[in-house]
C-alpha cells in the first residue's frame, strides 16, 4: 500500500463527478415522527437506498474506477464484515475486474449471499474484521490482486466523502449531522467536506460501547486500545484504531459518544416503525447517539446518516421482540394456578377482560419448585404499553397464586 495521505478537497469533488455518473443521490428525509420526539428538526440520509443497501459502494466504486488496465487484470481483493464487500463486489463487475474478498467467520449470513450474488468469490477466514484483514493482507502479498482497503486509502475517504456533498446540496443549513464510525472512512470523509464548506456545522460520531477503540482514541487524541467485545452492528466492529484515520478524525469530528447494543437495537426498531426504514446496527446505532445528545440538539437541523440496511431477518425478529419487550408492549411473566378443571379458562377469560392479546402459553406441570396441587403457565402477552402492562401484571398477582414477570 502506497503512503497513505487524506484526500484533497480537489479529489472529492472528482470522486463526486465519477460516482454522478454510476449512482443517484439517496434521499435526505424529513421525520415528522422523530422531530416530535426529539425536539429537533431530523433528516435521515439513507444510504439504504444505494443498490448494495450501504454507503460502502461509494469509496469502493471510486477506488476501483482509478485502477490501470493493467491493475484491472490481476482483480482486486478486500476484507470486510460484508458492506465493503458488496461495495467491492459490485464495482468491480461495474469496471470488469474479479473480486476476491476475505469475510470473517462471524460475519452475518445475508450479507455473505449477497457478495456472492454481485460475483465476488468469498473465502472465510478469522473471528473478526482484524484476523480477515490480516488473511487478505498475506493473500494479496502472494496472489498480486490489488488490496482495496475498507477505509484507509485517500480514494476510499473521498468516495465517501460524497454523502456530506450530497447532504450540503440538500440542506444548505444543516446545523450538526450523525454518524456511526468503525475505521472511520465515511465519518472523515464528511468531516472533510463539513469542514471546508459548512465548518459550523457539528459531526457526532458514535460508536459500539462493544468496540469503542476509534471514539476513545479520538477524545484522548491519541491512539486507546481498549477491551473488545462482540456487537451486532457488526458494520462498525472494528478492534483497534488506525493511526493515520485517527490523525484526521481528531480535527474534524466535533463530538463522540459510545451506545450500547440496547439503545442500538432500540434505534433500530424506532426507524423501523416511526420511519418505515429497515436499518442494520450500524444504521440504526445514530438513535442512540441523538438520544444522548438530544439536549444540546433542541431546535436545530439534524441530519442522520442511516449507513446501511443490511441485516439478517431473523436478527430483526429478534429486535422486534427484545424492542417490544423493553418498550413495555410485550409481557413474559409466569402464572401461577390451581391445578383443577377451570383454572386455566378462568386465568384465560380475566386477560380477555384486561383486554390482553396472548401470543404464546405453555401448561408446565413439571416445574419442581411447584406445588403438587399447582400448575405453573408461562405467558407471553401482547399490552397496549407500559402502563397496561404494569395494570396486567398487578391483577395477575392479586388474583392467582402468584406471577412473576420475566424481563
Amino acid at each position: 500500500m502506497s503512503v497513505f495521505n487524506a484526500p484533497t478537497i480537489a479529489e472529492i469533488l472528482e470522486a463526486k463527478r465519477v460516482l454522478s455518473r454510476l449512482l443517484q443521490p439517496t434521499p435526505l428525509v424529513y421525520s415528522d415522527w422523530l422531530s416530535e420526539e426529539y425536539g429537533c428538526h431530523v433528516y435521515l440520509k439513507l444510504e439504504t437506498a444505494q443498490p448494495i443497501g450501504s454507503f460502502k459502494i461509494r469509496g469502493a466504486s471510486f477506488r476501483i474506477s482509478k485502477l490501470t488496465d493493467a491493475e484491472k487484470k490481476m482483480g482486486v481483493i478486500a476484507a470486510s464484515a460484508g458492506n465493503h464487500s458488496q461495495g467491492v463486489a459490485w464495482a468491480a463487475r461495474k469496471f470488469g475486474t474479479k473480486a476476491l474478498i476475505v469475510m470473517p467467520e462471524t460475519a452475518p449470513l445475508t450479507k455473505m449471499q449477497n457478495t456472492q450474488a454481485l460475483g465476488a468469490e468469498i473465502h472465510i477466514e478469522g473471528q473478526n474484521y482484524d484476523e480477515a484483514y490480516a488473511a487478505a493482507q498475506r493473500i494479496a502479498t502472494t496472489s498480486g490482486m490489488i488490496y482495496v482497503h475498507a477505509f484507509h486509502e485517500p480514494e476510499i475517504i473521498a468516495g465517501q466523502a460524497t454523502v456530506a456533498t450530497e447532504i450540503l446540496d440538500q440542506l444548505p443549513d444543516v446545523d450538526a449531522v450523525i454518524t456511526s464510525i468503525g475505521g472511520g472512512g465515511l465519518a472523515a470523509g464528511v468531516g472533510l467536506v463539513l469542514k471546508e464548506f459548512k465548518p459550523g456545522c457539528q459531526l457526532i460520531a458514535c460508536q459500539a460501547v462493544a468496540t469503542p477503540a476509534m471514539v476513545r482514541s479520538i477524545e484522548a487524541k491519541s491512539l486507546v486500545t481498549p477491551d473488545t467485545q462482540t456487537t451486532f452492528a457488526d458494520g462498525i466492529q472494528v478492534k483497534r484504531a488506525n493511526p493515520e484515520m485517527l490523525e484526521i478524525l481528531k480535527n474534524v469530528v466535533t463530538h463522540t459518544c459510545e451506545v450500547d447494543d440496547e439503545a442500538t437495537a432500540m434505534g433500530v426498531l424506532k426507524l423501523l416503525e416511526k420511519a418505515k426504514i429497515l436499518a442494520e446496527g450500524s444504521g440504526g446505532i445514530v438513535i442512540g447517539a441523538l438520544e444522548q445528545f438530544r439536549s444540546s440538539l433542541e431546535g436545530k437541523k439534524v441530519v442522520l446518516i442511516v449507513s446501511g440496511g443490511n441485516i439478517d431477518v431473523n436478527l430483526v425478529s429478534r429486535i422486534i421482540d427484545r424492542g417490544l419487550t423493553k418498550s413495555g408492549r410485550r409481557l413474559r411473566i409466569d402464572v401461577l394456578i390451581s391445578d383443577r378443571p377451570g383454572s386455566l379458562a378462568r386465568l384465560t377469560q380475566r386477560l380477555a377482560e384486561l383486554r390482553v392479546n396472548i401470543l404464546q402459553t405453555i401448561h408446565d406441570r413439571d416445574e419442581p419448585n411447584v406445588r403438587i396441587d399447582q400448575t405453573e403457565v408461562h405467558l407471553t402477552l401482547e399490552t397496549r404499553g407500559p402502563e397496561h402492562t404494569e395494570q396486567v401484571v398487578r391483577a395477575l398477582s392479586q388474583e392467582f397464586d402468584g406471577a412473576r414477570v420475566i424481563r
